[in-house]
């Protein structure tokens, strides 16, 4: 099986928020789980993308499993639009719901979890209910002016997408991300990318950890 340090998932099966038989499988124990931090523009989206095009792991996103959540006629999603309208955050027990449940869709077992957690609360909340930490964790280390440069090349059409909203949100990251950064390398878990280069070149960055796990697992 392809495993890094082993993600016990025992204490899945007896979720204490949970109500819904069908929020946890127990077919993922023993799953690759892989935290991806990097700020606004810090491109890991993108080599997401590569890793899961090499490596055949499945791309969690945690905002899009939130805005989708949101628009839907699920449990959540009134809570879910109701929460960001009224400019709250939603909490952190609902987002690792959602994680787990979208973890449960195919049998692929190997998982980039992308932008999450976004802050210390959202760590310890995905630690608690899942009773593990992530196999590892890659952090897009990017400075500021060239997060705020790729976002405004983007031209995606985001409203929020102009220097003073793009360096707010870095702050908020910068607040709030770091802590947990700080307590990953502490743990031994933390492989810091320099985002700074090519796509190609960033990846060269990136393959070795992934290799590194695949050897380990042959």
């Amino acid at each position: 099986m392809w495993k890094c340090a082993t993600s016990s998932f025992k204490s899945l099966l007896s979720l204490h928020i949970t109500q819904e038989k069908d929020v946890v499988s127990p077919k993922h124990m023993d799953s690759v789980i892989t935290f991806v931090l990097g700020g606004p523009g810090s491109g890991k989206g993108t080599q997401c993308a590569r890793i899961v095009e090499t490596f055949g792991f499945k791309h969690l996103s945690a905002g899009d499993l939130l805005r989708k959540a949101m628009v839907s006629d699920s449990e959540y999603g009134a809570m879910i639009l109701e929460t960001i309208r009224e400019g709250r955050i939603v909490p952190s027990a609902v987002t690792v719901r959602l994680i787990l449940r979208e973890m449960q869709y195919g049998d692929n077992r190997k998982f980039l979890i992308d932008g999450f957690p976004r802050s210390e609360e959202n760590r310890i909340a995905f630690e608690h209910i899942t009773g593990t930490e992530p196999d590892f964790v890659l952090y897009f280390d990017c400075p500021e002016e060239e997060m705020v440069k790729r976002v405004l090349s983007r031209n995606q059409g985001r409203i929020d997408d102009n220097i003073d909203t793009i360096k707010k949100r870095l702050k908020v990251f910068e607040a709030l991300n770091l802590p947990v950064i700080d307590h990953y390398a502490r743990r031994g878990r933390l492989h810091r990318i320099n985002a700074v280069g090519t796509e190609d070149e960033i990846f060269e960055q990136v393959r070795p950890v992934f290799a590194a796990c695949e050897q380990t697992a042959a």
